[in-house]
């Protein structure tokens, strides 16, 4: 997923993560806080959430260099939860799209003036 750091809204967290963990279950948390332009604490804190709520199941497994690590896979609820969140962020950015084209119009129109 490829989203511009600049544009992520705090509220949209949850739904970039259940993206990102669906194309890549064995994404570190440093990883994903680094590509979403977020503190690791807030990563954590969202993924942690995400678990508590039953939306992702966290395994672990050891790394060849004797570090624990996670795979994240997101349970049937969390597919669910993914999909509702989904709908509700196209919604938002579509709302956006419009009142950025009436924007755009409108400063059209004042160029077309002077």
């Amino acid at each position: 997923m490829n989203i511009s750091k600049q544009t992520m809204a705090p509220q949209d967290l949850p739904y970039y993560l259940l993206c990102q963990l669906t194309q890549e279950p064995a994404a570190s948390q440093r990883g994903l806080a680094e590509r979403f332009g977020v503190s690791l604490g807030k990563v954590n804190y969202c993924l942690r959430a995400l678990v508590d709520k039953g939306l992702v199941k966290a395994n672990n497994f050891r790394r060849s260099d004797n570090k624990m690590a996670y795979s994240y896979v997101l349970t049937p609820s969390g597919i669910e939860e993914k999909s509702a969140l989904t709908k509700a962020f196209l919604q938002r950015k579509l709302a956006e799209f419009e009142l950025l084209q009436k924007e755009i119009e409108a400063l059209r129109r004042e160029v077309e003036r002077s």
